[in-house]
């Protein structure tokens, strides 16, 4: 057996040195000069680890290393894929390595100390707690969740979130109001000392996004709809939300209907209490007192399908329990949910989009159904509004509710601006108010912070842990931001910027440099209007970018949108959906959105981040056991 160790081909090897040489040079000058601006622009005499780190991964990352690292992989040796975290050490290593294995001597700049992977990482965690606080047990990532509306009165639903593994409640300043807000910090807090479990609050600026307007109201009629099996056996009963007329709003939301009847009513009827009514089709139905909320409100439910209006009322059923409750007879509706008139759109309908200060309407159709007005939708566009839009040519792109209806600009005049649907699933789609809209060709000039976000951030600096930073694209937003914090004295603040778009892209490095040393800081890869900004493919390429980019920069990053959403909204994992998640584990916090099933989507998630942190790293392997073979 020849136990001899194989020769070193030499001759192969001192090409490889003289090329790796030639890059540290090259890495060390480029970096340098960026250094040298980050130094300037923020006048200080020394800069983080991170910035300079970010720095010199920007200057390996400039040119195509691919023939270089398949030579060094050959030879069994390190291909510098994996060293975002301390880029200088990861070069100097393989260089001292081949020096090593050819007998010469390193060159001292080579030998001089610099940041080494351990230290690279041990930033990073510093960095990731000072943001998102204390690493939960078991589990490196944290997961944050969006609070529904519910959160702000639902203590019981705060509390199952913390304790199925949620370390960061996000709450989003584009809905709602401040007493919602404070109702929903109130639980948090309130579940903290309860779990003694740690749970930061950050608060979402809206931001400059643009959004569709108002529409029009619709029919008063709502369909109260049961889940049935193939059999036609009813699953689910229907549900609807009855409040006193004190404590309700037209414009009242949420994903539960609501109808308000006369306060006094209100306060008589009691759980399991039965009331009869006539829908608007003559059918005879009945409503089950389910439960009574915090806030006093009723839940009822239908078990079977009904359509109600204002006119509909409501009679006691003739119970012995309900007799003594002193009823007047008749309850009538006293408020009725507003719900917004539908505007559909299909393949190849025209539509107009104006100020938003015009409340969107449905199209207009003649007897025969051909159209003669298009549907209208507005939409918010800060105050110069659609004259931003004049310059627009013909083909431009205009993206709808997340990318789900894609248009082209056919047309504009000074009062709208003209498009038409080029995609759209097949059955076509709704459009709703409070809905983003996207130009991906086009650079509009918005302000970074909008008058409702410097109003919100009075309130964000007096009770949120961290504040998001939505639509954040330039140095100089990050700029803007920074003095309005410093204006609240909360300099100190953590922020997350979240990238949602092209330009956001572009200006990463600059938006990571103009905060390291400053502040904590987070980024927050906002997949949703990015995907729409960059198309799916390019997509799926940039979220890596960024990771990449910020783990050279030790800035922990925030993976977000549409994770486990079926899951969370419908109670059905999705297979690809679980794949996401898994891959989710590479950032140091993982985003649900809420939805009816929010729990259990938090716990799922929890179980998937716990079994993927044992197999992966960032880019790196780890070599678990794999006991199901052994």
């Amino acid at each position: 057996m020849n136990t001899q160790p194989p020769s070193l081909d030499k001759p192969t090897l001192r090409p490889l040195l003289k090329q790796l040489l030639t890059l540290h040079k090259q890495v060390c000058e480029q970096a340098e000069a960026h250094i040298e601006n980050y130094i300037k622009n923020h006048s200080i005499t020394t800069c983080p680890d991170g910035a300079l780190n970010l720095a010199r991964y920007l200057a390996i990352r400039s040119f195509d290393l691919r023939e270089l690292q398949d030579a060094l992989s050959r030879h069994g040796i390190s291909s510098l894929g994996r060293g975002e975290a301390s880029i200088s050490d990861n070069l100097n290593q393989v260089i001292n390595l081949l020096c090593c294995l050819l007998g010469e001597t390193p060159p001292e700049v080579i030998t001089k100390q610099v940041l080494s992977a351990e230290a690279g990482r041990i930033q990073l965690n510093k960095h990731t707690e000072a943001l998102l606080g204390v690493e939960p047990a078991n589990r490196g990532v944290h997961i944050m969740v969006t609070l529904p509306t519910e959160a702000s009165h639902n203590y019981p639903l705060v509390k199952s979130l913390i304790n199925a593994g949620m370390s960061c409640a996000r709450i989003n300043c584009a809905h709602e109001n401040k007493a919602m807000w404070y109702g929903m910090i109130k639980n948090v807090r309130r579940a903290e000392k309860e779990t003694t479990l740690s749970c930061r609050i950050m608060m979402d600026l809206a931001g400059q996004k643009i959004r569709t307007g108002p529409i029009e109201a619709g029919p008063k009629i709502h369909h109260i709809k049961v889940k049935r099996d193939e059999f036609g056996q009813t699953l689910t009963p229907g549900q609807i939300q009855i409040l006193p007329q004190s404590q309700f709003y037209s414009s009242t939301s949420g994903e539960i209907f609501k109808i308000a009847v006369e306060d006094d009513i209100h306060s008589k009827i009691q759980i399991n209490d039965r009331l009869d009514f006539i829908d608007n089709r003559g059918k005879k139905r009945q409503l089950e007192i389910e439960s009574r909320d915090d806030n006093g409100h009723l839940l009822a439910r239908c078990w079977r399908g009904a359509y109600i209006t204002e006119q509909t009322h409501f009679l006691p059923a003739q119970t012995e329990k309900q007799k003594s409750a002193n009823y007047p007879g008749a309850i009538t509706i006293t408020g009725f949910q507003t719900k917004a008139a539908k505007i559909l759109v299909q393949k190849g309908d025209r539509l107009l989009l104006s100020d938003a200060d015009i409340l969107g309407q449905p199209a207009q159709l003649d007897e025969t159904g051909e159209t003669l007005l298009p549907a209208r939708v507005g939409i918010f566009l800060g105050k110069d509004g659609l004259s931003q839009l004049a310059h627009l040519e013909p083909g431009t792109k205009v993206w709808i509710d997340d990318g789900k209806i894609g248009t082209e600009v056919i047309s504009h005049t000074p009062q709208s601006l003209e498009v038409v649907v080029k995609h759209v699933r097949t059955e076509g789609a709704l459009i709703k108010s409070d809905k983003g809209v996207n130009f991906p060709d086009t650079e509009l000039e918005l302000p970074a912070l909008t008058d409702k976000d410097l109003e919100d951030l009075d309130f964000i600096c007096q009770h949120a842990d961290i504040v998001g930073y939505s639509f954040v694209q330039s140095r100089q937003d990050m700029e803007s931001l920074h003095g309005e914090l410093e204006k609240r004295h909360a300099k100190k603040l953590p922020i997350v910027a979240k990238i949602e778009t092209r330009k956001a892209v572009k200006n990463l490095h600059e938006i990571i440099l103009s905060t390291l040393g400053r502040q904590p800081l987070g980024v927050m890869i906002a997949r949703g209007d990015l995907a729409v900004e960059l198309g799916s493919v390019r997509m799926a390429e940039i979220q890596e970018e960024i990771l990449w980019l910020c783990e050279a920069a030790h800035v922990p990053v925030v993976w977000a949108t549409q994770v486990l959403e079926s899951l969370a909204k419908k109670g059905i994992q999705s297979r690809p959906e679980i794949t996401d998640a898994a891959m989710s584990v590479r950032a140091e916090c993982v985003m649900l959105n809420k939805g009816p099933h929010i729990v259990e989507a938090v716990t799922v998630l929890n179980d998937i981040l716990v079994r993927m942190q044992a197999h992966i790293y960032k880019k790196s392997p780890r070599m678990r056991a794999l006991r199901q073979w052994l």
